[in-house]
C-alpha cells in the first residue's frame, strides 16, 4: 500500500430537492480507502450508504440530488468535477459496482454472454470471439460451472447466486482498481452468501483491488471489512479497524446494531395442539416441454411428495435455499397453485376444492410476501388496503366499522391509527412489512403462511417483527407456516422445522433438535453458513 489514500471522501454532502423542499440524505461525510483495504459502510436503511456510494460514480439523479459541499478523490483526481465524457473513462474500468438486487439490474432480454460481452466491447474494443473467450474466463474465475453452457441462459434462467457471480463477472472484467459492493448478499441464502463473500475476498487478494462494501449486517463486516464506517442519519458516528469496532464499540449506535439481532425462543413444540393445516404427499411438478409439438419430456419436481403438519398456536419454519421448493410448497398448501396429494386445513378437504371454492376461506388462510412494497397497492392508501379484506369477506359492515377494525388492527401491529390515510411510499421497509401484517391480521385468520417477511429488513427491524409476529400468536392462538432461509430469525420463532433441499425433506423434527443436533451434512452446512459464515465459505460447492 502507499501512503496516498486510492479513494478519498472529503466533507461531502448529498442533497435532494423535490416540490420546493430540500432533505440532507449525506451530511459532511469524510472517509479514505487504501489501496487493497476493504472499507465497510454500515448502517441501517436510510442512513445514507448507498447515496454516499452512488456519488463515488454519480449515479444519482442530477438533479433532484445535488452535492453542496465536498470532493471525491480518486487517484487524486476529483469525480465530481469531472464531465461525463472524462467520467466513463473511470466507470466500468478503474471502478465498479455490483448492486443489491441483480435481477433488475441485468437485462432480462439479453443473454449473459451478450451482457459480459458488452462491457468488454465498450470498454476494451473486444471482437465476438475475443470476447467470447475471454467471458467463459470470467464465468470461471466466479465459479460458474460450465460455463460454456451459461453463455447463452438469460437472467431468469439463473439462480440468485449464479446471477450475483454474473455480476460480479461483469464488474471485474475489466480489472478495476476499486470494487463498490452494494450489499451484494443481502437477498441471498445463507450458504450462497458465504460463497460469494469467499469468493469476493479470493479475487480481493488475487487482484490487489480496494472494496467498498455496503451492509447493514455486522456480522458480515466481521469477515470481510479491514475498517469499518458507522452511519446513520447521514452522518458517519463511528469508524476504526474492524477488530476494535467489534471489541470495544463507542457509540450507541454502533452497540444498538451490534445486539440487534432476532432474539427469544418459541415455546416447546406441543405434539398435542389442534391441527390446522396439514399436507400428506403433496406435490407440485412442472412439465417441461419441447419440440415443434411441445411434447412433456420431463418434469421439473419443485415439492416432491412431501407430509407437513401445522398446529394452532405454533409454528412451523421451513428453511433451504433458493430452489428447493420452500416457497411452492407454501403456495400449495395456500391454494394458490395446483398440487397433487391431500391438504387439509382446519379438518377439511381442501384440495379437490376449486379456486372460487376456496374464495370463502380465504380470510382464515392469509399469507404475508416477502417485498411488502410489491405487495402493496401503491395507487391505494393504508387504510384502503387493510380494509379491502372485510369489504369482501364481512360486506355487512359498515364504512365506520371497518374504519374502526382499521384502527383497531394498526394499533396491534405497533403503527399510529392516524397515518393510515398515507401511501406505502410514504413508509419505511419495516413500517410497510406491518402494514402487510395488519391486512393480513384483520380478517383474524387460523393459518398464516410467511414468505421470507423478514429478508429485505434491517436486522434490528427484523428484532422487531419477529418480536410481533410472537405475540400476535400468542394473543390469537395462529398457525404459522414461517418460510426462511434467515436460520437466525427461524430459530426465535418455529417450534419445528423441515429443511428442504431439491423439492424434498431432508431432515424434520423439534427446532431445538435440528439447530442442536443435526443429523444430515446439508442441515450441518446450513448452520455453519449462518452461524460461522467462516466455515462454511471454505466448504460449500460453488454453483
Amino acid at each position: 500500500m502507499t501512503d496516498a489514500p486510492l479513494l478519498s471522501v472529503r466533507d461531502l454532502s448529498v442533497a435532494f430537492s423535490q416540490g420546493g423542499a430540500t432533505t440532507t440524505a449525506v451530511d459532511h461525510v469524510s472517509f479514505d480507502i487504501a489501496r487493497g483495504e476493504t472499507l465497510a459502510l454500515v448502517g441501517e436503511s436510510g442512513s445514507g450508504k448507498s447515496v454516499s456510494a452512488l456519488s463515488v460514480l454519480k449515479l444519482l439523479p442530477y438533479p433532484p440530488a445535488s452535492h453542496p459541499s465536498g470532493k471525491i478523490l480518486f487517484e487524486g483526481q476529483d469525480l465530481l468535477a469531472l464531465g461525463e465524457k472524462d467520467l466513463r473513462q473511470v466507470r466500468g474500468n478503474k471502478i465498479t459496482m455490483i448492486f443489491q438486487e441483480p435481477m433488475t439490474s441485468l437485462n432480462p432480454l439479453h443473454t449473459i454472454e451478450q451482457q459480459i460481452g458488452e462491457v468488454l466491447s465498450i470498454h476494451q474494443g473486444m471482437r465476438e470471439r475475443a470476447a467470447r473467450e475471454r467471458t467463459i474466463e470470467l464465468l470461471t474465475e466466479v465459479g460458474i460451472r460450465d460455463p460454456e453452457k451459461r453463455l447463452g441462459a438469460y437472467p431468469h434462467q439463473l439462480s440468485g447466486g449464479q446471477r450475483q457471480r454474473v455480476m460480479i463477472a461483469m464488474a471485474l472484467a475489466n480489472e478495476p482498481e476499486l470494487l463498490i459492493a452494494d450489499e451484494p448478499t443481502t437477498a441471498l441464502d445463507v450458504t450462497v452468501q458465504a460463497q460469494i463473500l469467499a469468493l469476493l475476498a479470493d479475487l480481493k487478494a488475487r487482484k490487489g483491488m480496494s472494496m467498498l462494501f455496503i451492509t447493514h449486517d455486522l456480522g458480515i463486516v466481521r469477515k470481510v471489512a479491514d475498517r469499518v464506517c458507522v452511519m446513520t442519519h447521514g452522518r458517519i458516528v463511528e469508524e476504526g479497524p474492524t477488530k476494535e469496532i467489534f471489541a470495544n464499540p463507542q457509540h450507541d449506535y454502533t452497540r444498538h446494531l451490534l445486539a440487534a439481532e432476532p432474539k427469544g425462543r418459541p415455546p416447546a413444540s406441543d405434539p398435542s395442539a389442534e391441527t390446522v393445516m396439514a399436507g400428506s404427499d403433496v406435490k407440485v411438478w412442472f412439465p417441461i416441454k419441447r419440440g415443434f409439438f411441445r411434447k412433456v419430456v420431463d418434469n421439473v419436481k419443485a415439492v416432491d411428495g412431501i407430509d407437513v403438519t401445522v398446529r394452532a398456536g405454533q409454528t412451523l419454519g421451513v428453511v433451504g435455499e433458493s430452489g428447493s421448493g420452500k416457497t411452492t410448497l407454501g403456495l400449495a398448501l395456500a391454494r394458490m397453485i395446483s398440487s397433487e396429494g391431500k391438504i387439509r386445513f382446519d379438518g377439511r378437504d381442501i384440495n379437490e376444492l376449486s379456486f372460487g371454492a376456496m374464495r370463502p376461506l380465504r380470510r382464515e388462510l392469509q399469507i404475508v410476501f416477502q417485498d411488502p412494497f410489491g405487495s402493496l397497492s401503491p395507487r391505494m392508501s393504508v387504510s384502503e388496503i387493510i380494509e379491502e379484506g372485510l369489504a369482501i369477506h364481512e360486506p355487512a359492515l359498515s364504512a365506520a366499522e371497518r374504519d374502526a377494525r382499521v384502527v383497531a388492527v394498526l394499533n396491534e401491529v405497533g403503527l399510529d391509527p392516524g397515518t393510515r390515510f398515507r401511501y406505502p411510499h410514504e413508509f419505511s421497509g419495516g413500517q410497510r412489512q406491518r402494514i402487510a401484517i395488519a391486512r393480513a391480521m384483520v380478517l383474524k385468520p387460523k393459518f398464516v403462511m410467511l414468505d421470507e417477511p423478514t429478508s429485505a429488513l434491517d436486522m434490528s427491524v427484523q428484532a422487531q417483527v419477529v418480536d410481533l409476529l410472537r405475540d400476535l400468536q400468542k394473543k390469537h392462538d395462529l398457525a404459522y407456516l414461517f418460510i426462511s432461509h434467515d436460520l437466525k430469525v427461524i430459530r426465535a420463532l418455529a417450534n419445528d422445522v423441515i429443511v428442504m433441499r431439491n423439492g424434498r425433506i431432508v431432515e424434520g423434527g423439534p427446532a431445538e433438535q435440528i439447530f442442536e443436533r443435526p443429523r444430515t451434512d446439508y442441515t450441518k452446512a446450513l448452520l455453519s453458513a449462518a452461524f460461522h459464515i467462516e466455515t462454511a465459505a471454505s466448504g460449500v460447492v460453488s454453483e
